[in-house]
C-alpha cells in the first residue's frame, strides 16, 4: 500500500440549539474547520473531512463515513461547546486514535471590545466563538470510560508553530504506523548460530506491526543472478560508480559479481514487493548460495538507500527498526557498539555488511575485504560514516513474557578518526555521557544491533509507540 492510500479523519463538533440563536456563528465555525482542514492538508493531502457534526444523526453518517474511508487517524477539532452523544458515534466503532485540537481561534478575547458590546446575546455568541476548551473535559470523560484512545493539543489556530508542529508528528507517526502495517518484510536465511539475543517470536512481530513476513530461500536469489543480462551488469557497475567511491584495489571480477548480485537482489524485492530485508547465510560447501552472499554487501547498501533497508545476521526486530527509521526519513542504518574512547567521551558503533549509503557523510567507500570477520567468504565491503549532526537511535527489544518495547536515544555523530576496515564507523556522543549511555541502553536489554539514523525524532517515535500499543523508553 502507498503512503498516499493513508487517509486522515477530520471532523469539528458544535450544537445545532445554538445555530438559529446566534447568527453567524455556525458560519464562523465552518470556517475555522476550512482553516483546520487547509493546515492539515498541508502536511498530508488525503483528508476525509465530514464537516461541522452538530446532531446525533451527522455524528452516525460521520462514523460511517470514516469506516468506509478506511481513515487510520481522526482529528476532531472542538471548535465550542458540543455535546458528547454527537462525538462518541463518529469514532466509537474505528479502532484508530483520537487527536482532540482544542485549539482557540485567538490568543485571548479582545476584553475590553467584548465588554463594550451592546447585546448580550451577540456577546454569548462571541464568547462561545472562543468556547473550544468547555467540552474538552467531558469528551475525555467519554473516552477513557468506553476505552478509546485519544490525545490532545492544546493551542491555538492561528500563529501557534509548537502546535501545528505537534499536529505534524502526529500525522508523520500515523503514517509510518501504516507503513508498517503494510510492509512485506523478507527473511533470507537463517538465524547466526548461537546469537540468541536477535531471535525473536515472528507472530509477535506481526502482532505489534502487522504487515507480512516472507520466508526466503538463498536460492530464490541464486536463480535470479543467473537471469542477469550483461547490459544488466554493465547499468549496475556504472551506478555503483555513481554512488559509490570505489577503492583502487577492488578487484574488476569482484564488482562484476557485486554487480550481478546486486541487479539479482531488486528482482527478488520486486518479485515479493519487499519493504525490508534481514539476511543471513552460514554456508556448507554449496559454492552458488556462498559466492550470491559473499557478493551481496553493494547490492544491500542500494536497497537500503532506496526505501527497502537491509538488516544482517538475521536480525528481523533490526530490520523492522531500520524500516521505522527510514519511514521516518531518518535513514536508518544497522550499527552495533565497536569501542568506547574515553579521552573523547564517545561512543565508536557500526558493523559489517549493507549500510545506509543515503545518509553518509561524504561518499562511501568500496573496499575489499580478505575474510569476511565471523562468517563465510570474502569480497567487497563498504567503509562509511552516518553524517555529523544529530542522530536518533532506535532499537525492538524483546522482552520477558512477550512483549516489545521500543528503546531510543538522540545523540550526535561527530568528526574524529574511526576505524578504516571497510565497515561502517561512526562516533556518538550522548548528552549523559558515553558511560551513562552504555550503562542505561543494556539495562533494557536490546540485542546487540540497533537502528540510527539522522535527525532528532524521539518525539515521533514516542507518538508511534501509542499507535503500536508499544511502550517507548528515551534514556537520553
Amino acid at each position: 500500500m502507498a503512503a498516499v492510500d493513508f487517509r486522515i479523519g477530520l471532523f469539528g463538533i458544535g450544537l445545532d440549539t445554538y445555530w438559529p440563536q446566534f447568527n453567524g456563528l455556525e458560519e464562523r465555525l465552518h470556517n475555522y474547520l476550512w482553516e483546520v482542514s487547509e493546515n492539515i492538508r498541508a502536511i498530508h493531502p488525503n483528508i476525509v473531512n465530514a464537516g461541522l457534526v452538530d446532531s446525533i444523526d451527522k455524528a452516525f453518517e460521520a462514523g460511517k463515513l470514516f469506516k468506509r474511508s478506511d481513515v487510520s487517524i481522526v482529528f476532531l477539532y472542538v471548535s465550542t461547546y458540543a455535546l458528547s452523544s454527537t462525538v462518541l458515534p463518529v469514532v466509537q466503532r474505528l479502532g484508530v486514535p483520537v487527536i482532540i485540537l482544542n485549539l482557540s481561534p485567538e490568543a485571548a478575547i479582545d476584553y475590553e471590545s467584548f465588554n463594550s458590546m451592546k447585546d448580550r446575546t451577540a456577546m454569548t455568541g462571541e464568547w462561545l466563538a472562543h468556547c473550544s476548551a468547555c467540552p474538552v473535559p467531558e469528551i475525555a470523560n467519554v473516552f477513557n470510560r468506553v476505552g478509546i484512545k485519544f490525545h490532545q493539543i492544546t493551542g491555538m489556530l492561528r500563529n501557534d508553530p509548537q502546535c501545528w508542529d505537534e499536529v505534524s508528528q502526529w500525522i508523520e507517526a500515523a503514517k509510518v504506523a501504516y507503513t508498517m502495517a503494510y510492509n512485506r518484510l523478507g527473511c533470507m536465511g537463517h538465524y547466526y548460530s548461537g546469537m540468541l539475543d536477535i531471535y525473536t517470536d515472528l507472530t509477535l512481530q506481526y502482532a505489534y506491526f502487522g504487515g507480512h513476513i516472507e520466508l526466503i530461500e538463498v536460492e530464490e536469489l541464486v536463480a535470479f543472478r543467473k537471469e542477469v543480462t550483461p547490459i544488466e551488469i554493465k547499468n549496475r557497475l556504472e551506478l555503483f560508480k555513481e554512488k559509490f567511491d570505489i577503492q583502487d584495489d577492488c578487484e574488476p571480477d569482484a564488482l562484476k559479481d557485486a554487480a550481478v548480485t546486486s541487479v539479482a537482489l531488486d528482482k527478488l524485492a520486486a518479485y515479493y514487493k519487499l519493504g525490508s530485508l534481514a539476511y543471513y547465510y552460514k554456508g556448507t560447501g554449496n559454492p552458488e548460495n556462498e559466492d550470491a552472499i559473499s557478493s551481496i554487501i553493494l547490492g544491500n547498501s542500494l536497497l537500503t538507500a532506496n526505501g527497502i533497508p537491509v538488516a544482517g545476521e538475521y536480525e528481523i526486530k533490526n530490520a523492522q527498526a531500520m524500516k521505522i527509521m527510514d519511514s521516518f526519513g531518518a535513514g536508518g542504518s544497522f550499527t552495533e557498539y565497536y569501542a568506547m574512547d574515553y579521552n573523547d567521551d564517545v561512543v565508536l558503533m557500526g558493523h559489517d555488511g549493507p549500510g545506509h549509503i543515503a545518509i553518509a557523510e561524504g561518499k562511501t567507500k568500496v573496499r575489499p575485504l580478505k575474510v569476511y570477520h565471523g562468517k563465510v567468504g570474502k569480497g567487497l565491503s563498504v567503509e562509511m560514516s552516518v553524517k555529523n549532526g544529530p542522530v536518533t537511535l532506535l532499537s525492538i527489544v524483546e522482552q520477558k513474557g512477550g512483549k516489545l518495547l521500543m528503546l531510543v536515544a538522540e545523540g550526535d555523530s561527530v568528526p574524529g578518526p574511526i576505524l578504516q576496515i571497510g565497515n561502517t564507523n561512526s562516533r556518538y556522543k550522548f548528552s549523559i555521557g558515553a558511560r551513562q549511555f552504555v550503562n542505561q541502553w543494556n539495562s533494557y536489554g536490546p540485542a546487540h544491533h540497533c537502528a540510527v539514523g539522522i535527525g532528532h525524532i524521539a518525539e515521533k517515535i514516542d507518538k508511534l509507540g501509542k499507535f503500536l500499543n508499544m511502550d517507548v523508553v528515551k534514556i537520553c
